[in-house]
This record gives structure tokens, C-alpha cells and sequence, in this order.
């Protein structure tokens, strides 16, 4: 049984074809990599959250903070958390509305991923007296989609 165990945990060279990424200098990158799911059969979720994201406004320059946190069902594939790392970090530079700037990051890890269902939600700290949270979400599972929403409803209201 324990053999087994080490079978499912470790990696096998063939998991990290195509990851140029990690293990490599950091620098800020829109390009996004991900790994072989092991286990495409269950649905399982993956919650991602980063309390430091940063992008500018695209009209004054100043830069605005927020916690973004992605939520994701995967199917075949799954991120590769440095190259996620890098790859929001590359907004830290980009003058961006909040609206565009989650819709844009839903965008490419669908293209990168195809869920089963993925939610990303951006918590934009106040300015001018306004706080915005933008939540955008796709499904191409419903099962895999109420699963998993229900349960979790509540949880982007706590990293407010």
C-alpha cells in the first residue's frame, strides 16, 4: 500500500514535459504552464489565492491591490503554480479595470486548462471610498460546477 502512495505523489519525467518555467529565473511572464492531472476521474476543486496582486489604473497610473483568489475543478490538466505566480505578477505593471483584468486572467486559464469549472475573483481594496469585487466564472461540467459552488458560496466573502 505504501508503494502505491509514492506511485500517485511522485513525479514522473513525463509530468514535467513541457514545463520551462519552474526551476528557472523568475520574471514576470504571461505565459501560463500546466502539468498532467493524475487523477481526471474525481472532481476535485483547487483554490488558489494570492493577497498581493497588484495592476494599475489604466487612467491615472496608481497602482490597486487586491486579493484574487481562483477556484477550479480541473480535467486534464492543472497549473503550475509558479508559472501562475509569474504570470500575475505581469499585471503588476499593466494599467487595467478591475472588470477586465479577472475576465482576462478566467480567459486564459480556461485556454490553458479546460476545467470541468473554474471561478476567479478579484477583491479590489478600497480607493475613493469604493471597494469592487469582480467575480467571473465558466462551466463546462454542471455536476463538477454545483459540486463545488454550493459548498464554497460563502468563501469569497471571507477574504474581505
Amino acid at each position: 500500500m505504501v508503494a502505491e502512495r509514492i506511485n500517485v505523489v511522485s513525479s514522473s519525467p513525463s509530468m514535467l514535459e513541457g514545463l520551462s518555467i519552474l526551476g528557472n529565473p523568475a520574471q514576470p511572464s504571461k505565459r501560463l504552464e500546466a502539468f498532467p492531472n493524475r487523477t481526471p476521474d474525481r472532481f476535485y476543486l483547487v483554490s488558489l489565492e494570492t493577497r498581493e496582486f497588484t495592476c494599475l489604473c489604466p487612467k491615472t497610473g496608481q497602482p490597486d491591490f487586491a486579493t484574487l483568489r481562483i477556484q477550479y475543478v480541473p480535467d486534464q490538466k492543472v497549473v503550475e503554480s509558479k508559472s501562475l505566480k509569474l504570470y500575475l505578477w505581469s499585471y503588476r505593471n499593466e494599467g487595467a479595470f478591475h472588470e477586465h483584468v479577472v475576465n482576462q486572467i478566467l480567459d486564459d486559464l480556461v485556454a490553458i486548462l479546460d476545467p470541468h469549472w473554474i471561478r476567479v475573483t478579484g477583491v479590489f481594496n478600497i480607493r475613493g471610498g469604493i471597494g469592487i469585487t469582480v467575480e467571473s466564472e465558466k462551466t463546462k461540467t454542471p455536476e463538477a460546477r454545483s459540486q463545488w459552488r454550493l459548498q464554497n458560496q460563502n468563501s469569497t466573502h471571507e477574504m474581505e
